[in-house]
């Protein structure tokens, strides 16, 4: 059983990351899910940066950090959209991250992660938050920090292509995505 905690995007949490969450748990594995926002959500991006940019980011990673809190040091870190970014922001603060899941766009990796960290990266092919153009200098950013990075790009996918509820939605593009990522906590470094 791997732990995982999964942060949401900029729209909040959502039926989106819940159902996520669900199929992990389904799959044997221990999640959370940590409502950065309290309780708030958007339907509109504009809407969820709104809310983000009212709270701060700063407050935000101080609420992301203190529900890792209790779980153990080696959680699998991962992140949808803006959850992504958070992950970037708290893996610095959590060297013995036995994993990490970015979901929907890139996030900076920290220029010294631990030796052989796996990443994932699960996006759509384009993507604005995950530009094509940026994907091979993030790869070997990340490689050069030690990590073991992988990138999964996927065609014609909206960005937001894992949630049913949105027009982004592909549903072969998602149920490879979570094929791979089930597959990667069974064996993250595979």
């Amino acid at each position: 059983m791997t732990s995982i905690a999964l942060f949401h995007s900029v729209l909040g949490l959502r039926p989106v990351e819940l159902a996520a969450a669900e199929r992990l748990r389904a799959a044997g594995h221990e999640v959370v899910t940590p409502d950065l926002y309290g309780g708030e959500t958007a339907s509109t991006l504009d809407e969820g940066f709104a809310v983000k940019d009212r709270i701060g980011w700063a407050t935000l990673a101080e609420r992301a950090h203190d529900a890792l809190r209790a779980l153990p040091g080696d959680t699998v870190l991962a992140g949808m959209s803006m959850g992504a970014a958070m992950v970037g922001t708290l893996l610095p603060r959590r060297p013995g991250t036995a994993g990490v899941l970015l979901l929907h766009a890139i996030a900076e990796i920290p220029a010294t992660v631990r030796e052989g960290l796996p990443i994932q990266l699960h996006a759509a092919d384009p993507d604005d938050f995950a530009p094509p153009a940026a994907l091979p200098g993030w790869l070997e950013a990340a490689t050069r920090a030690g990590a073991d990075a992988r990138i999964f790009t996927y065609p014609r996918a909206g960005h937001f292509y894992t949630d049913a509820s949105l027009p982004d939605h592909d549903e072969e593009a998602s149920a490879l995505t979570w094929q791979r990522i089930l597959d990667f906590l069974d064996h993250p470094s595979g």
